[in-house]
Order: C-alpha cells, then structure tokens, then sequence
C-alpha cells in the first residue's frame, strides 16, 4: 500500500472501521476522493483529501493583496484541502434540521471524515429516472428558505469563521472570464484595458446586491449536489452534499444556481415555480423581498457565477486537460446571455457585445487536448 493508503486504513481502525470494504467512487473536478465504506452491516462514506494537494487556503484576517499571493483558492475563499471548513459545516446544518451528512470521525490534519452515506439518489438521477421535477425543485427552495431564516453567523463552530464573499473573491472569479475564456475563444489574450473594464462594470453591479444581511450560501447548490431523500419529512427530504465552500453573501446565489444549472436544463415553469417558491417562503417567514429588486440581484448574482464557470470550464480544458466540460459551455453561455439582458446588467452586455461577440459564446470549434 502507497503511505496515504496506510494513513487511510489507521483512521479507519481508530475510527472503529477496521477491516472494513472500501470501493472507490467516480471523481471529479476536485482533489477530493470518496469511497463507500462497509463492515458488519453498517455503511459510511470516506472523504479523503489530501492536506497539500492544494495551493494554500487564506487566513481569514489576510488583505486581497496576501491573498492574490497564495493563489486563487485564497482569493476566492475556497476551502481547498482544508476538511475542517467541510467538517464544520456539515454540523451546522445538521443542527439546523437540514441533511447534511452527519460526521462520524475526522483527523482535520490528515483530511480524513468519516461521514454519514446519505445514498445515491442524487436529483440529477432521479429526474433522468423519471422523477417529479416540480416536487424536487420546490422542495430545494424551500430548503434556501429555511437555511435563510438566520443571518449568516460569524462563526460556525468555535474554531472555524464563515468568511465573506466578499468583492476581491467575486471579482477574482470573473477574471477567469479573460484569463481562460478569452483566450481559447478568440485565439488571442485579452487587453489589459479588456480586463480593467470587465473587472469595473461587475463590481459597480455587484456593488448593488449588499442591501441585505447576507446568509449562508453553498455556492455549488444543484441537482448533482442534492440528493432526494423522501422517506425524510419536510426539509430533511432533501440531502445536501458538497458544501464545503459555503460563505456568506447573497440570498440569490445558491437560489439561481439551482434554477440556471449548468450540467442539465430546467423547465422554464419549473423555474418560475421554483423562485415563487422561494419568495414566497420568504414571506412567511417575515422577509419580504421587493420583487423589482430582488430579480435585478438575481441577474447580476447569477450572472458573475455564470462568468466564473465560463472561466473555470475553460481552465479545466486548458490547464487539467478535461475536455468534457466544454459540452456545458452552450447551456451556460444561454443562461449568461438571458442575464445580461436584464437593465441590471446593460453595461455589462454592452462589453460582452463588443469584447466576445455571440457566435463566440459556446463550446469553441476545433478544440483539443
């Protein structure tokens, strides 16, 4: 066995899993690895990350020039290697009533957890299967609703702080637009005055979106991060995996990244029912959002994280050599381009228009690895 097969079997041992089976699961775009994990009947899952397969995580106190230095997992307030911040945020929506996996053992230092095997009906599977749409997606909103019920705490456990998502991470995302998009699409590097300008127009629109106190946000909230779970009642129906990036922000993000998902489309009834849903829960709950305003937020919200995932798709093909996920960039780039035709962002279109023009915006032709 390699070392870090050896570190993996002690903390099974120490964790009272000794001897027990262990099947790989299929990766991702991450570092992480997951296995199933079986011993007399009882069933988990295994998390391993390895503690340095990552640039550095940023002290929570770091300024944006310390953290543009450690790299783009600091910038953009990633959890990294880091299963600490996976660790502490499992428990605290475990403790809020939501379906998180609970965490049966972890060694932090080592990036071991043991956590609860929450199954495999992922929401992108049941609905290939067949599944009610409309129930899963109302169900996840009313999820949003309840976990928006609080403001974001400051804290998460004693020792683990629910950092911002804050302005240096929001535009250090879009410049994975120019870096990475840019280039592969137009077949040149984009100007610095490109950059500068893109760089301002989305911090002027962001600029608008900090009205309201912010909540906890997953930041990866979709149908292959939720798991439907319906012999659970109410909202511990739906299981929430993957939410290890969680910051505070806006109430829009995690609501408009379920509904402009990148990897499958979603109706456009379903869409619609899925944000009365959500405002509508919100009401019930004492927060009444003004409509006007809050789809404007919508639109900037959703379409920075669409900016970022043009950017990060086209990195993973050009850097880590994953071609696969090119296939989205048509999906993506529609729901950009509805974005950007909200008043919200005319400015923003108005670059867009002259910098990438529409027949550039989807999976570039003649690509390879």
């Amino acid at each position: 066995m390699s070392d870090r097969e050896e570190a993996m079997r002690a903390f099974l041992k120490n964790a009272g899993w000794g001897g027990a089976a262990v099947t790989p699961l299929a990766g991702d775009a991450s570092t992480r690895r997951y296995f199933r994990v079986a011993m007399n009947g009882r069933k988990a899952m295994l998390m391993d990350q390895p503690p340095h397969a990552e640039t550095p995580v940023a002290p929570p106190d770091a300024t944006p020039e310390q953290r543009r230095k450690l790299g783009y997992i600091a910038v953009a307030r990633l959890a990294g290697a880091d299963v600490g911040r996976f660790v502490a945020v499992a428990n605290y929506l475990h403790a809020h009533g939501l379906s998180a996996p609970q965490i049966y053992a972890a060694d932090i230092p080592q990036g071991f957890a043991l956590i609860e095997d929450l199954g495999d009906d992922l929401y992108a599977d049941v609905l290939d299967k067949g599944g009610n749409e409309r129930e899963l997606y109302l169900a996840a909103a009313d999820v949003l609703a309840k976990l928006h019920e609080n403001e974001a705490p400051k804290m998460l456990d004693a020792k683990t702080p629910l950092l911002p998502y804050d302005e240096t991470a929001q535009i250090g995302e879009v410049d994975l637009m120019t870096e990475w998009f840019m280039p592969m699409a137009l077949g040149r590097a984009a100007t610095e005055d490109e950059t500068r300008e893109h760089r301002a127009l989305w911090k002027a629109a962001l600029d608008t979106t900090r009205t309201l106190p912010p909540v906890l946000i997953h930041r990866d909230y979709h149908a292959q991060n939720l798991l439907w779970l319906p012999d659970r009642k109410n909202h511990a129906r739906v299981g929430i995996l993957d939410f290890q990036d969680a910051v505070s922000g806006s109430r829009a993000q995690d609501l408009m990244h379920l509904v402009q998902d990148a990897r499958r489309d979603v109706s456009a009834e379903v869409t619609d029912a899925t944000i009365r849903r959500y405002l509508d829960a919100s009401r019930q709950r004492g927060l009444a959002l003004d409509e006007d305003r809050f789809g404007a937020e919508m639109a900037i919200i959703s379409g920075q994280r669409l900016a970022r995932i043009v950017g990060v798709f086209g990195r993973l093909y050009k850097r880590d050599g994953k071609p696969r996920y090119l296939d989205y960039l048509p999906r993506v780039w529609g729901h950009l381009n509805k974005d950007l035709s909200h008043p919200a962002l005319a400015d923003l279109k108005k670059w867009y228009d002259r910098a990438i023009p529409v027949e550039k915006r989807g999976k570039p032709q003649g690509v390879s690895v």
